[in-house]
């Protein structure tokens, strides 16, 4: 996961918790492939470091990806990417369904994402 530490971004002026924040950017990078099965991740201080924020806030993300059976705890062998990965393509699914509701229903390209920003807004 070492390429992926430059994906990993935390918006600290997000009103979305860090370690929410922390743990959906290592789903989505399981979940782009960027973090394989079986794959250790970087120490929590390390990611800690690169992302900005404390030690406490990475493990809680950890807790939180382990409790969804996306990564695993070693003792003496740190946080590995378990089989089971979240699916990107349900997303893509998703955003498909949405977009052809969006064109039965009238809606340029350029509207539907002006909607979808006003949503994750009022969701953040």
């Amino acid at each position: 996961m070492s390429s992926t530490k430059s994906l990993l971004e935390i918006d600290h002026s997000s009103p979305q918790p860090l370690h929410e924040q922390v743990a959906s950017a290592i789903r989505r990078a399981i979940a782009e492939g960027e973090a394989e099965a079986g794959e250790r991740l970087p120490p929590a201080r390390d990611l800690a470091a690169v992302l900005g924020v404390n030690a406490n806030t990475v493990l809680r993300a950890l807790r939180t990806l382990r409790d969804e059976g996306l990564v695993e705890f070693r003792r003496g062998r740190g946080v590995s990417v378990t089989g089971i990965a979240p699916r990107r393509s349900a997303v893509v699914d998703k955003a498909r369904e949405l977009v052809a509701l969006a064109r039965r229903s009238g809606y340029q390209p350029q509207e539907l994402a002006e909607i979808i920003a006003q949503v994750s807004a009022e969701v953040s």
